[in-house]
């Protein structure tokens, strides 16, 4: 597994367009402490992002994951490119020639995917401690690392993403088509909710029901926006007679269908590799 993963490793660090994207990702996960510097002065209106609460701890382990979670896409970009670099530059079939089964291959591609994903949520969790500590109202421990689960679904839901853009890379073979799918894809997904809730059902609440077990919509639910949780938006909601009834927990229903996506598109990535004629 060991020389699996530092074959992975020894290709994407010497792509310099793989290296300049990865190096990127971690550097904005740092940028998201210049938030805590966002003031507005709109004469009645004043807000100060690190007065506001959302670095307060527990709130900041669910607004870090799920604003963090939006720069997937650089890894995206980079997981499909290497993909289609294997394809590009024959390194699959040497590879192969060289003994290595697809089996392996795929194993090897999963094994980087799990790594990106161990080490972004790690980067997370230090990153939001350190903000948590040096903004938050609240730092006894037991309040600190309470909603830890929102970490545990941010990892889950890198993992099933990264899978899902390794199964387009396999079976479409070149990144700009496979990133174009995807982007499609999620189109797809919110005009098929569209419809089933307008003119199959006539019920949005029906469709939700269907909905959740989509792909994209299903790693959307692990983490559910946090701003409507924030003191000063659940005030003007009140003001103006809107009830908020979200409910933000993380969800093992939830996880489980995440899972299963994930192990569809691994397996189906190893089928397609399996019997293509390289």
């Amino acid at each position: 597994m060991n020389r699996l993963l530092n074959i992975e490793l020894q290709k994407l660090w010497k792509n310099n367009a793989s290296r300049v994207l990865i190096i990127t990702y971690f550097v904005l996960i740092c940028f998201i402490s210049l938030v805590a510097s966002i003031k507005f002065d709109l004469g009645p209106f004043k807000f100060n992002a690190a007065d506001s609460g959302i670095f307060n701890f527990p709130y900041i382990w669910h607004f870090n994951t799920y604003f963090v979670a939006w720069l997937k896409l650089f890894l995206a970009v980079v997981i499909v490119s290497m993909i289609a670099n294997e394809y590009s530059y024959g390194t699959l079939k040497q590879n192969l020639i060289d003994g290595m089964s697809k089996k392996e291959f795929i194993l090897s591609k999963f094994i980087t995917v799990l790594l990106f994903a161990g080490i972004s949520t790690v980067f997370v969790f230090i990153v939001t401690l350190i903000l948590g500590y040096s903004f938050s109202s609240y730092n006894e421990i037991g309040i600190v690392f309470s909603d830890l689960e929102y970490l545990m679904a941010y990892f889950i839901k890198l993992v099933a993403f990264f899978s899902f853009c390794l199964f387009l890379g396999i079976l479409i073979k070149r990144s700009a088509f496979a990133l174009g799918f995807l982007m499609l894809w999620f189109f797809i997904e919110k005009i098929t909710y569209g419809i089933m809730g307008k003119f199959i059902f006539d019920d949005f609440d029906k469709a939700n029901s269907i909905f959740k077990f989509f792909p994209l919509e299903s790693m959307s639910n692990l983490i559910i926006e946090p701003i409507s949780r924030l003191n000063f938006i659940k005030t003007v909601s009140t003001q103006i007679g809107v009830e908020n009834i979200k409910d933000y927990s993380v969800h093992f229903s939830s996880i489980f269908i995440v899972l299963i996506w994930t192990v569809i598109f691994v397996v189906m990535s190893f089928k397609i590799l399996r019997d293509r004629d390289l």
